[in-house]
């Protein structure tokens, strides 16, 4: 999944809306029900099973029904992923510009 740009775009397409992003912060803090994600938001419940839905296609949250209520839990694995994919985005600019600082204090020097 890591190298999969397909995933990559889904995960950060879900973590687009402010409303899956809340679901995923509090799936951070463990498994809930869809009605206890449901709770602080200010939409209906099919609302907030169609965010899921985008959720559970990128690879962030898993779901599993046991009689009539689904537990949502996140999927750590894939955060990594796109925290790996950050980090090396991040590493790259961090060299980048410290050649262009040392770039720029040896022509300081010459001048």
């Amino acid at each position: 999944m890591l190298h999969d740009p397909a995933q990559l775009d889904l995960m950060f397409q879900a973590l687009a809306d402010p409303a899956r992003r809340q679901m995923v912060e509090r799936l951070s803090r463990g498994p809930a029900s869809v009605s206890q994600l449901a709770e602080p938001l200010a939409m209906s419940l099919s609302a907030v099973v169609q965010h899921l839905n985008v959720l559970e296609a990128s690879g962030l949250v898993s779901t599993e029904k046991l009689g009539r209520v689904r537990t949502c839990r996140i999927e750590p694995h894939a955060l990594k992923a796109a925290e790996h994919w950050i980090n090396e985005r991040r590493l790259a600019w961090e060299r980048r510009l410290d050649r262009l600082g040392d770039f720029l204090a040896d022509t300081k020097d010459e001048t």
